[in-house]
């Protein structure tokens, strides 16, 4: 029996962004001869998301979105896709899906790509006018749109997101205050060295933190009913505002698997096994949503990256098309540009790490190289692609290298990684 033979007859993929798109691209280039359909909530064609908080804040609100696919993929593959409908119930002993159309669909296999939706603050004023959240392309023409008449911007929130629009409004010239709860930006994400270095580019080029600050709540003006005029900070200060863009992260998509009984994971995520599946076995989540086992942390995890999503889609293709590509192991990369300053991340770093430099910080290009026990676990790369690069065949490759290679400049770091094995 083939690979296809063993594929089922009805895949249905809910979600129509990176992880959904190429799930059936994958399944499709696989030779996937099924019946193929795609959910999107979302009435544009799939397009990109990391552009929203860097094209979209520097272009203004005309700015074309990228998208995933030309015009006519999903009708020359033969996807059925389904634009502005989405998926609002599983009746998993039925194997079907209900749509906000208002009819079923049964499936022989359903795939999750239901993504994340942005958090919010759960304080007075957050619905005012002027205020945005940064996740899909109508919320970007928002504030794209906003930023033409306003003056000055407070950012809520020192993520990817927040610190990439606070560097686009800058370029905009407008005046920008970025307030966080931690003491420093992107805490969770990267080195002290790398957020020390990120906070100082942008301060250099105008833009002001407000850090271990949180926001109390967001007050109108009088003169202009119903817009927000500042944020109230916890401490008692207020910051004259009439544009806020809230960045405190996001919550996975999973309430129409919790409602159907899928398993849950503490984190939101869906919970799925090394092969994608989730507790039901005719379902998979992929993306944003999903938790899963991760090799490179060394625990269950999400992730919120186009890698992640993609990998996860070509992963969960193989299963489907019933190859036996073994535990989902790819490794973890992100990117992130913030005006000038270009960063890319490999490997995922872990509370306890020891770090060196590669590079000179005051050259605007340089590599922290991560590790734990003397094994490398993470490279955060500022303006180096070759590091970046180089790191992503030494971490795939699991191939040793010490503090004192990585530190030294004459050490050959791509000629090193090329040489490294690469895994089968």
């Amino acid at each position: 029996m083939t690979g296809q033979d063993k594929a089922p007859g009805h895949v249905v993929v809910v979600g129509a962004g990176q992880a959904g798109v190429q799930l059936v691209d994958s399944l499709r280039a696989g030779g996937y001869r099924g019946r193929l359909t795609l959910l999107s909530r979302e009435s544009e064609r799939p397009y990109q998301r990391p552009p929203l908080s860097k094209d979209f804040v520097v272009g203004g609100r005309d700015a074309e979105p990228l998208r995933l696919r030309g015009e006519s993929f999903f009708e020359d593959v033969g996807v059925g896709a389904r634009w502005g409908v989405s998926a609002v119930a599983i009746d998993r002993s039925g194997q079907r899906v209900r749509t906000s159309a208002g009819d079923w669909m049964t499936y022989d296999a359903l795939v999750l790509a239901t993504g994340a939706d942005s958090r919010g603050l759960g304080i007075p004023g957050e619905h005012l006018a002027g205020v945005h959240r940064l996740r899909t392309l109508d919320d970007a023409r928002d504030a794209s749109g906003g930023l033409e008449s306003a003056r000055q911007v407070v950012v809520v929130g020192a993520g990817f997101i927040g610190l990439e629009f606070a560097a686009g409004a800058r370029a905009r010239g407008l005046d920008v205050t970025v307030v966080s709860p931690t003491a420093r930006p992107l805490r969770r994400s990267v080195t002290p060295a790398v957020s020390a270095y990120l906070t100082e580019r942008q301060e250099l080029d105008g833009v002001r933190f407000e850090l271990s600050e949180g926001v109390a709540a967001l007050s109108g003006g009088d003169d202009d009913a119903g817009r927000v005029a500042a944020v109230v900070l916890t401490s008692g200060r207020t910051l004259p505002a009439d544009l806020v863009v809230v960045g405190v992260g996001v919550t996975p998509a999973s309430a129409l698997a919790a409602e159907a009984g899928v398993a849950i994971e503490g984190d939101g995520g869906i919970a799925v096994d090394g092969s994608l599946r989730t507790s039901d076995s005719a379902i998979f989540a992929i993306g944003d949503c999903a938790s899963f086992p991760s090799l490179h942390a060394g625990r269950r995890m999400r992730l919120e990256s186009v890698q992640n999503a993609t990998d996860h889609a070509r992963h969960a293709a193989a299963v489907l098309l019933g190859q036996d590509p073994g535990p989902y192991a790819e490794l973890p990369w992100f990117w992130s540009h913030q005006g000038k300053v270009k960063l890319q991340i490999a490997g995922l770093s872990r509370p306890g790490v020891s770090t060196v430099l590669r590079g000179d910080p005051a050259s605007g290009k340089f590599s922290v190289f991560a590790f734990d026990d003397g094994e490398l676990v993470s490279v955060e790369s500022v303006n180096s692609p070759a590091d970046h690069l180089a790191a992503r065949r030494l971490l795939a490759a699991g191939a040793a290298l010490s503090p004192d290679e990585a530190a030294d400049l004459a050490f050959d770091l791509k000629a090193y990684s090329r040489a490294a094995p690469v895994p089968a």
